[in-house]
């Protein structure tokens, strides 16, 4: 293989992996608790906040509320580097490009 085939091919495999890295910062993904919903995008960016919870919070309740929260964004953050991992993975061997 040439020397100018093997550096065509390496420009394109960076091509693609900057194409699907902005295609992951632009993707919403959501994340849900029994009291909460949320979005983030690719890029970890809290897009929406939204309470669920109908009822009044209480101050016994905002423990509760606090795990919630957690719940929903680490569900949300599971989500994006599920999705991170399944689109980058086949250029794993490429380490340090992304």
């Amino acid at each position: 293989m040439n020397m100018q085939k093997l550096m065509a091919e390496a420009q394109k495999m960076q091509r693609d992996i900057t194409k699907k890295q902005e295609e992951l910062e632009n993707t919403l993904f959501e994340g849900k608790s029994e009291w909460i919903e949320l979005s983030m995008n690719g890029k970890y960016e809290l897009k929406s906040f939204k309470i669920t919870y109908d009822e009044d919070i209480k101050n016994d309740d905002k423990e509760m509320l606090e795990d919630m929260i957690n719940i929903a964004l680490s569900d949300c953050l599971k989500k994006i580097n599920t999705k991170k991992n399944d689109i980058m993975g086949s250029y794993g061997s490429m380490g340090g490009l992304f």
